[in-house]
């Protein structure tokens, strides 16, 4: 018995040395697990932050593919806007030029034109008329001044005839 309480005793410290490996094992596996679920909290966060950098990324790669499409957008309304200040400015020289011609502006002008030829027509007539009766007045004036120099004419004559007929009835 002794030979088997040997190999039992043998076999008992290498079961008692198997079971402190064993424990020694698991806590090793325990340890080695949390190790592992922390890495693979780790990486899982990393994940999360890897998702969140990638959607950034990508939101980075829209807003500046939007940001071009803007750029190029800007540039065409600006040069529309271009165009439509020289369209504009066409259309405002235009309106001016047609404000010249403006019908009711010019028939108001035309109105005022009318009176004042009217006026002056009748100045002008007043004047002709005036004109007349002092030409006829003027003529009348020097059909006198005739009468009155035939006259003195005739009066001086009479004088030397008389003043001749006086030296000749003196004589």
């Amino acid at each position: 018995m002794s030979l088997y309480q040997q190999q039992l005793d043998d076999k008992d410290v290498s079961i008692a040395q198997l079971s402190v490996d064993k424990t020694t094992l698991e806590a090793q596996v325990t340890e080695r697990e949390k190790t592992i679920a922390t890495q693979l909290a780790t990486i899982t966060e990393f994940s999360s932050k890897s998702k969140d950098i990638q959607a950034l990324e990508q939101r980075n790669r829209e807003l500046h593919n939007r940001s071009d499409k803007m750029k190029d957008e800007v540039a065409t309304v600006k040069s529309r806007i271009k165009e439509l200040q020289k369209d504009l400015a066409a259309e405002r020289a235009e309106l001016a030029e047609l404000k010249k011609y403006d019908p009711q502006r010019l028939r108001k002008n035309l109105d005022a034109s009318k009176k004042k030829l009217a006026d002056k027509t009748a100045a002008a007539d007043k004047l002709q008329k005036s004109l007349n009766q002092t030409r006829a007045d003027n003529t009348q004036l020097e059909q006198k001044v005739k009468d009155l120099e035939a006259q003195l004419a005739a009066a001086d004559t009479e004088q030397a005839d008389q003043t001749e007929d006086d030296k000749q009835a003196a004589a």
